[in-house]
């Protein structure tokens, strides 16, 4: 029997590891894999019913313009005090050519993501005399470089928590056992996805802390989103409502770049989170549809505390599995059973969607958005990123080519400076492409230096609706 094995691989496994206090961690992570994976064998047969997927009904999706706008000084401070914010800081730099945690990685005026979620909190709390803490969800990646970044703000006027997520073992795609043997390579263990947030967070004792201080409401989101940053309306909407909507999830529309978000169905009359990996692949067009799922979750959510911890206590959180299957090094093929936290929405009272702007999702997952972030485009202040007001449309599509921008060190050795967009449209860089001072581009531009070939965008120069490709070098004399 499956599940009897692997509980004698997890005994072997805890048998491993001496220290008391780390043997007791493990062990609430391996109970935790255990439950996960005993879900994921009952349920691997059980598909998702096509047939009884819809669009969300009526009442689902609540359009952000609707929401009563507050501005009084005093209501907003009661509305802070009852606030927690927190970011998903569990990823690496690794996608982007740089060591240790996402978060460290700068982004605007040698500002940090951590830095603008730092600013964010301590400006609110300064302006309206509250204490909004910030928590940290880390992985084990991230965990100790986090502490260490952690020392520059001693002097902030923000509390910072954090605590840890869950580390599983990784499982042999073949056998269904685990792969680790010990507690020692990091590299055969993973951080289970962000649903995991939940029971890591009461098994921190972080939640009970944070209900006793009279926090009512969380507000989480990824820390490379730059666009989730407090609003005000949304918060003042779900403290008036939290007895019959406990949940809130921000979507905003869907464009074709977006054709792989999770989107909000009704499911047999009930409110879920779709994800792409739960699309049959005969299905994969139709749930890419901008007609049929307009929407799409932007992972900025506000979930009610008190409700975390009654679902928590009476064991009833439940979350799809998705299974992510990868190949190691050594093509050892693997799996890694991971949970969405917006997939909870289905446990909570009243869930909803707020349909709001896109400015609010502004992840940078690429050298691509960095390019956006750090250009004349957007405007930074108290540590949130603005739209300039002279730019009339939404931001423009960027694709800089993998093989000489990929990483944020080349990445900015290709620039002298970042050009002027605010009037682009469209950009396409590809090859051995170099930026002078002080470029403007507009409309349209693609610049395509082929195999071998090298080209120099000139200081001061204005590309307007232009292709340049071929051979361009500017020497110094």
């Amino acid at each position: 029997d499956t599940i009897d094995a692997v509980s004698d691989d997890i005994e072997h496994l805890l048998a491993t590891v001496a220290n008391e206090a780390e043997r007791a961690a493990l062990t609430k992570n391996l109970e935790q894999f255990q439950i996960i994976f005993a879900q994921y064998l009952q349920e691997s047969g059980s598909k998702i019913n096509w047939a009884k997927i819809s669009p969300p009904r009526e009442g689902m999706i609540r359009e952000h313009s609707s929401l009563p706008h507050v501005e009084d000084a005093d209501a907003i401070s009661g509305l802070l005090s009852k606030l927690v914010v927190l970011k998903l800081n569990g990823g690496l730099g690794t996608s982007m050519g740089c060591v240790g945690p996402k978060s460290s990685i700068n982004v605007r005026d040698d500002k940090t993501f951590l830095d603008l979620c730092v600013r964010q909190c301590e400006y609110l709390n300064e302006a309206y005399n509250v204490d909004v803490p910030l928590v940290l969800m880390n992985s084990f990646s991230t965990h100790r470089d986090t502490q260490k970044l952690l020392r520059k703000y001693n002097r902030a006027r923000c509390k910072i928590l954090q605590f840890n997520q869950s580390r599983f073992p990784r499982i042999v795609k073949g056998t269904l056992r685990p792969l680790p043997t010990d507690n020692k390579d990091d590299s055969q263990w993973y951080p289970p996805g962000h649903g995991d947030f939940y029971q890591s967070l009461q098994n921190s004792g972080l939640l009970d802390t944070l209900l006793a201080e009279g926090k009512e409401w969380l507000f989480i989101s990824n820390i490379d989103n730059l666009g989730a940053t407090v609003d005000l309306d949304i918060l003042s909407h779900v403290v008036a409502n939290g007895e019959s909507c406990e949940f809130v999830m921000e979507v905003t529309n869907k464009t074709r770049a977006d054709v792989k978000g999770g989107t909000l169905i009704d499911y047999d009359g009930q409110t879920r989170l779709l994800e792409v990996a739960q699309v049959p692949k005969d299905k994969l067009e139709e749930f890419k549809s901008v007609s049929k799922f307009r929407i799409f979750n932007t992972n900025n959510l506000w979930i009610r505390l008190g409700a975390v911890k009654r679902i928590l206590d009476a064991r009833a959180m439940h979350m799809e599995v998705i299974e992510n299957s990868k190949s190691l090094d050594n093509v050892q093929k693997i799996i890694q059973l991971e949970t969405a936290v917006g997939s909870a929405i289905k446990n909570f009272k009243g869930g909803i969607g707020i349909n709001v702007s896109r400015s609010r999702f502004l992840p940078v997952k690429k050298t691509s958005d960095l390019l956006l972030v750090m250009s004349n485009m957007y405007l930074l202040q108290h540590g949130t990123l603005r739209m300039a007001p002279q730019r009339q449309f939404d931001a423009p599509i960027v694709k800089l080519g993998d093989h000489h921008f990929a990483k944020v060190k080349e990445f900015l050795q290709r620039f002298e400076n970042i050009p002027n967009i605010m009037e682009l449209d469209h950009l396409t860089v590809s090859g051995d492409v170099v930026f002078g001072k002080d470029v403007t581009l507009k409309g349209t531009v693609i610049i395509i230096a082929n195999e071998g070939e090298h080209i120099d965008i000139p200081a001061g120069a204005v590309l307007e609706n232009k292709i340049v490709s071929g051979n361009l070098r500017i020497l110094d004399h």
